[in-house]
């Protein structure tokens, strides 16, 4: 059962230089329970095709074309009292930044209790409870006591761990989830995880994990979106596009890896920089930048796939096994 399916989604920046092609042409489904891991460098798109898909694009920017269909209903456009009804209950975001979630002058009590209340018919002692299971959760420890404290007396990972709490609290059936472990540190990362699998697991949350993080995405995903200057490259399951990448900035990003590269070797890196979407590159936008470009490329590739959409691809020259394109063949 589909969750949620994004259709052809274009998500713009109206600015004095020009309009900027944030989002373009983003296409995807997450299933019932699913796990979508979006990769990509700094300015790929990633966390403005999350942003519209919680409807939180701000003027300048706003959607200007596709669908975002969850669960049958297009949430393109829909009202604000609507948004009301679904944000935090069946669809939840957490942020990079925790304080977008939590605000500084009240405790963590009233703020899970009031999330939790807005949306379920519970007593104020029942959703204590749940708010302290919640904490407990992202392993954080002495939950009750926690629970009476104001966000300035917790540290950056411990306001980030609140915040991923606040989101699993109404169980939605969407999560958005847009860099949450950053601030964490392994351990801490890896009960997350388990946790975040679980939940979806047990109760058919579908999950979209934003990341720079190819490890984190490699245990977590179970398909994988790959995103350069506003475009989905390259779309899959994950062991097949992590083992057998067919784009050549894919590729570039698993060989970018330290752990991949043998000790005393120059570390890997994808040459040159990521352009300006103010100023795209006629064609393939990757074309500055990639070991094997040819005439063709001066043309922007349309998305090649199988028909049963497990695996796409928006590149004239993919790569085969052992990282050769079809031209030195």
């Amino acid at each position: 059962m589909v969750t949620l399916e994004v259709r052809n989604l274009r998500t713009s920046f109206f600015t004095k230089a020009g309009e900027v092609k944030a989002v373009d042409d983003v296409s995807f489904t997450v299933d019932r329970g699913q796990v979508l891991g979006l990769v990509g460098e700094s300015g790929s798109g990633k966390t403005v095709t999350g942003f519209s898909i919680m409807g939180l694009v701000d003027a300048p920017g706003r959607v200007v074309g596709g669908q975002i269909q969850f669960q049958g209903e297009d949430l393109v456009g829909v009202s604000l009292k609507r948004w009301q009804k679904l944000r935090g209950n069946q669809i939840a975001m957490v942020f990079q930044d925790p304080m977008m979630t939590l605000n500084p002058v009240l405790r963590i009590d009233t703020q899970m209790i009031e999330a939790i209340r807005a949306h379920q018919r519970v007593s104020q002692d029942q959703a204590r409870v749940m708010a302290r299971d919640a904490l407990g959760q992202v392993g954080i420890p002495s939950a009750d006591e926690r629970l009476k404290a104001y966000p300035h007396q917790f540290s950056g990972g411990m306001r980030q761990r609140v915040s991923i709490a606040i989101a699993l609290l109404n169980r939605p059936d969407l999560i958005v989830a847009d860099e949450p472990t950053t601030a964490l540190d392994v351990t801490i990362q890896g009960q997350i995880l388990y946790e975040v699998q679980k939940l979806c697991r047990d109760t058919g949350t579908a999950l979209i994990w934003i990341t720079h993080d190819l490890s984190v995405i490699a245990g977590l995903a179970d398909v994988v979106a790959v995103m350069y200057a506003g475009r989905i490259v390259e779309f899959g399951e994950v062991d097949d596009v992590l083992d057998r990448p067919s784009h050549p900035y894919t590729s570039g990003l698993i060989g970018s890896i330290p752990s991949r590269n043998q000790r005393g070797q120059r570390l890997q890196q994808i040459s040159g920089m990521t352009p300006s979407l103010l100023n795209l590159p006629v064609g393939c936008a990757f074309r500055s930048r990639c070991a094997y470009e040819q005439e063709v490329c001066a043309v922007a590739p349309e998305v090649s796939g199988g028909d049963d959409g497990r695996r796409r691809l928006r590149c004239h020259r993919p790569l085969l096994g052992g990282g050769l394109s079809q031209e030195s063949l």
